[in-house]
Parts: C-alpha cells; structure tokens; sequence
C-alpha cells in the first residue's frame, strides 16, 4: 500500500464547530418563509448543499420549490449564515492540532466542503488557509456531496490518487461523497449517526489524533 499521499479536510462540523451555526440560519430562514423546521428535517440537511437545503426547507414550510424561488431562499441563507460565521467560528476538539501535524509531516492537504466559495473564504479568515494546499467548495464542482465529484477534484488539483488519501468527515453525506470517490475516510461524528462502510474508520475527536493514526487506518481498514 503506498503511503499517505494527502489528508482531505471536510469543514462544517469537522473542523469547525458550525453545523449548529447552520440549524440556526435553517430554522431562521424558516421562520422569515412563515413555517417551521423540524428536528428531523435539520438532522436530514447535515453536510447538504445549498440548493437542496433550500429546497427542502421551501417545501417544509409549504412554499414552491421552483427554481427563482429556491435561489431567493439560497441568497438570504447565504447572507445570514456569513453574519453569523463572521461573529466567530469555534474549532472542534483537536481539529487545530491536527491540522499542524499533517502540515508538520509535509502530507499535502485539501478542504472539501459542501459550503459556497463566498461564504467559506469568510470561515478561512478565521481558521487560517495556510493549512491547505487547495479548497474546493460547493459551487465549484458538478455536483456536490454525497456525489463523490468534490473529493476528486480536490485529489485531481493535488495530483495524487484517492485511494492513497485519508478524508476527514463527519457525516453521512460526507463519508460517502469520499468513500465513493475512492478515499479513506475517518469519520468523527458530530450529528447523525454515520453508517459503518469497508473505507471509514471511526473516532470519537480529533484530539490526540497524528499522523501515524491516519496511515494506520488506511491498513487496518478492509475495502
């Protein structure tokens, strides 16, 4: 098995503590639309795209989810989520210090996000670009998670291969947008329960987490 090649960095709810930030503005952007979000529905849209977030809170509340309607809703989730993401980001248990390990072992590295270009450039102000090699954001790709489209082009921009990369997840949409991109995936859950699958590994934070961890995961795991 060839070494490891890149480590590829999910954001929302991986690295930064912002998943509940976006239950917030879902439920916000609910309210402006005259409706309710629930539970389920909030949990359901963990790790989704804009446009399919907006679609689905558009029909949750018992509004058209035609195509003008779900780019108004997208607009105003948008603008809301960036006041909120500029008041502070707070980092998940471990995520810094893990970052500077794989930096400090010269192992390339990406951040794949469902999140737009826009909005993440607002959450990298915070959290530091320096950590990444290459970003690859929600709108800058085919299509977006589950679909593995983001993680191969994170890996095509590094030139390396997937199956020689471990990705670093944290829900259900995520682990299978890099599993079926041909990634090893480490998945720290931080909403919905994330299935078991012949690529993932499972932890419970990022703390203690190195180097020597992630090239071990990719051994021990079964594909």
């Amino acid at each position: 098995m060839p070494d490891l090649a890149a480590v590829l960095w999910d954001m929302d709810g991986t690295l930064v503590d912002s998943e509940g930030l976006w239950s917030i503005t879902m439920t916000e952007l609910a309210a402006h639309l005259g409706g309710e979000l629930s539970l389920a529905t909030r949990e359901e849209l963990t790790g989704s795209s804009l446009r399919r977030t907006s679609a689905t809170v558009l029909r949750e509340v018992g509004l058209p989810d035609d195509g003008a309607s779900v780019e108004k809703a997208g607009r105003w989730l948008l603008d809301r989520t960036h006041e909120v993401f500029a008041e502070g980001l707070p980092w998940r248990p471990g995520a810094r210090d893990a970052l500077a390990a794989v930096r400090a072992a010269g192992v390339a590295t990406a951040l794949v996000t469902s999140t737009y270009r826009e909005l993440t450039e607002v959450a990298l102000d915070q959290i530091g670009r320096e950590w990444f090699d290459v970003t690859v954001c929600g709108d800058e790709v085919t299509a977006t998670k589950p679909d593995p489209a983001p993680y191969r082009r994170a890996c095509q921009l590094l030139g390396v291969d997937p199956d020689a990369c471990v990705a670093v997840e944290d829900s259900p949409t995520g682990a299978a947008s890099a599993e079926a991109a041909g990634a090893w995936v480490l998945v720290v859950p931080a909403g919905p329960p994330v299935p078991a699958g012949g690529r993932r590994s499972f932890r419970e934070s990022l703390e203690g987490l190195t180097v020597s961890d992630m090239r071990l995961l990719r051994s021990a795991s079964v594909p």
